[in-house]
C-alpha cells in the first residue's frame, strides 16, 4: 500500500477528540495506538482488541507519526541547558 494510501486512513476533525489525528470512522487517536505499541502491544493485540481495525490502520499511525516528525528540528540536550 502506498504512503498516500496509508495516510487517507487518518482524519483530523476538530469534532472528533479534540481534532487530534483518528483512524477515521473511529475515536482511536494515533496517539492512543503508537503508546500501545510503545507499551509492547503488538500490532495483531490491538487489532483483536477493537473490531474493525486492520493492519493497515496501524501501519498509517506508524507513518503519520514518521511523517509528522520529518521536518522537525531536534536540538541536543546537554547538562549546559538542561
Amino acid at each position: 500500500m502506498t504512503d498516500q494510501k496509508l495516510l487517507e486512513r487518518i482524519g483530523m476533525n476538530p469534532n472528533i477528540m479534540a481534532g487530534k489525528p483518528v483512524i477515521n470512522g473511529t475515536r482511536l487517536t494515533v496517539e492512543f495506538i503508537l503508546n500501545l505499541l510503545a507499551h509492547g502491544q503488538s500490532a495483531q493485540e490491538i487489532i483483536n482488541e477493537y473490531k474493525g481495525l486492520r493492519l493497515e490502520d496501524v501501519q498509517a499511525c506508524i507513518l503519520f507519526a514518521s511523517k509528522t516528525l520529518e521536518n522537525t528540528v531536534f536540538m541536543p540536550l546537554t547538562a549546559e541547558n538542561v
